[in-house]
Order: C-alpha cells, then sequence, then structure tokens
C-alpha cells in the first residue's frame, strides 16, 4: 500500500494561495477548551500542510500549537470467497522500512471515497468487488495530524491487471483471514488503519451469514 503522503501531485494537490497566509484573526475563535487568536500555514507542498495557531491554553496563558493536515483518504481490506485477505507488502518513506499495509490512499476531489476505494483496490491489485461494506473511519493521530481514513470490506472479487503510481513497488500479499489479525496483535501490522479495519472486518463477518 502507498502511504498517502507518496500519492501523486495530481492526487494530493492542496488548495494555492501565499505561502503564509493569515487564516483567523480576532476577535479569538474557541476550539474546544483552546482560544486560538490567529492562525497561519507555515509550510505547504502538494502532499501535506502544516498550521501554526497562536492560542491562548487551557491554564490562560499564551501558547501555539501545530497541526498537520492531509486530505482525506481510504483504505481497503479485499476478502475472497475462500476467506483470504489481499494486503500489500512495499517500502515506505516516513517510517523508513517496509511495512504490510491494506490497499490505501488519498481521496481525489472528483470522487466520492467509495470511488477512492474501488479505484485504489484496482490500481495497486488489479481487483474489483462486486460487494463492498463501510467500516467508518480513524482518525490515525488525534493530537496534531489531522488525516481522517475511511475503511471498507471488499467482497466478491475478480481479478484484473494492476496499475499502480510511478512511486509504488508492490508486493499483493495473499493471507488467511486469522493470519493477518494475529499480525495486528504481534504488531508485524502497526499502520493503524490497517489494524482497526482487519479487526472490524472480523467482527462484521463473523456476525454476517455467508452467502
Amino acid at each position: 500500500m502507498a502511504d498517502r503522503s507518496e500519492r501523486s501531485e495530481r492526487r494530493r494537490r492542496l488548495p494555492s494561495g501565499p505561502s503564509i497566509p493569515p487564516l483567523l484573526e480576532e476577535p479569538m475563535q474557541k476550539r474546544g477548551i483552546w482560544k486560538v487568536k490567529s492562525s497561519r500555514i507555515v509550510y505547504r507542498n502538494p502532499w501535506i500542510s502544516v498550521r501554526e495557531d497562536a492560542v491562548v491554553r487551557p491554564d490562560g496563558q499564551p501558547g501555539i500549537f501545530g497541526v498537520v493536515s492531509m486530505i482525506p483518504g481510504v483504505s481497503v481490506i479485499p476478502v475472497d470467497d475462500q476467506g483470504f485477505v489481499y494486503l500489500t507488502r512495499e517500502f515506505h518513506y516516513g517510517v523508513g522500512r517496509v511495512t504490510v499495509e491494506a490497499i490505501s490512499g488519498g481521496i481525489e476531489r472528483s470522487e466520492n471515497r467509495l470511488a477512492a476505494a474501488k479505484r485504489e483496490l484496482n490500481e495497486e491489485t488489479g481487483l474489483t468487488a462486486k460487494r463492498w461494506t463501510y467500516l467508518g473511519m480513524v482518525d490515525p493521530f488525534t493530537t496534531v495530524v489531522h488525516s481522517p481514513n475511511h475503511m471498507y470490506l471488499a467482497q466478491r472479487l475478480s481479478n484484473g491487471t494492476p496499475n499502480p503510481e510511478g512511486t509504488e513497488r508492490i508486493q499483493v500479499i495473499r493471507a488467511p483471514f486469522a493470519t493477518t489479525v494475529r499480525w495486528v496483535i504481534n504488531s508485524r501490522i502497526t499502520h493503524s488503519a490497517t489494524a482497526v479495519a482487519l479487526l472490524k472486518a472480523q467482527a462484521y463477518l463473523s456476525r454476517t451469514p455467508t452467502e
């Protein structure tokens, strides 16, 4: 699976504008128990933006707070009729190592989350699916990162030809579902959206009759 920070500029382009524009001015705005005096973008590239807020902390003292924003993404758990799961094995630049993950990527401006999930599944594995089940949304890191990820279970699979991005060198793994859950438990799988999606898919399939 390709980390969303590794997707093409076409897929991850952020709104254009001045490099450090003021976004908020007085009067102060509330953000939960914090007060925001002003906000500006201090860094931007085609994949992420970093915002710095001048704030009044919950204890009343002045401070700053930084937030990293990425566009929403999707993660897909494909399960075939024999109960095998398809995952990807790929080097990811951010963590500097090879990881095992779900099929994932960013949602383009021209598509909804389901269309993005279908596109990513086909691009990375060549698979298509006739049944799609939405498994909900996960925030990978809630303190300083805003990067919502929508999870899907894909079933009734058909094979095709993958078409990965130029930044991707993907090995597709087919493993028994129980094995992939063990990989979550023993931390062979560390990607949070993949871990949550596998556990949600397991719960869903355990209570859904097999057709």
